[in-house]
């Protein structure tokens, strides 16, 4: 179920419920800012993992020396056997045998999916930013206008 979104009337908001609006939204835009590159490293594993295939998919390549990644920093020295099946992550740990085309093709639609993220998240990002410079625009017109309060000489 979508959350429904509840409009505030900024002018009536005190300079504190202002800056904690304006807080909040700098919060969330960092967020979302960090979720963004996370999704722009996925998309970029995966285009590598495109090419990566399209490389080693080559009869020639079969036989050749290679290193075989056991953790993140641990490799072991291997030979290519079989330049036809890959195994691919498919998520949560499971790997599935594909063939150097149903590889790639898995690939671009990930590719393509995290790309129509990345479209969906910056609009998410972009209302956000608008929504941050209205509330700074509001919070600055208040201060301005108690400060000048306090200046001014009451008659």
């Amino acid at each position: 179920m979508a959350a429904k979104e509840k409009t505030v009337d900024l002018g009536q908001l005190s300079v504190q419920q202002l800056s904690e609006v304006k807080s909040q939204l700098e919060q969330e835009l960092e967020t979302l800012s960090q979720s963004f590159q996370k999704l722009r490293q996925a998309q970029t594993k995966f285009r590598e993992c495109i090419v990566h295939v399209e490389k080693t998919a080559i009869p020639t390549n079969k036989g050749n020396s290679l290193l075989v990644p056991l953790t993140s920093s641990l490799y072991l020295p291997g030979k290519l056997a079989d330049v036809e099946t890959f195994l691919v992550d498919v998520g949560t740990g499971y790997y599935v045998e594909k063939k150097p085309k149903d590889a790639i093709k898995f690939y671009e639609s990930k590719v393509t999916t995290l790309q129509q993220n990345m479209a969906d998240l910056e609009n998410i990002v972009n209302n956000k930013s608008g929504n941050l410079r209205t509330v700074d625009e509001v919070l600055r017109k208040k201060m301005l206008a108690a400060t000048n309060a306090a200046s001014s000489p009451s008659t």
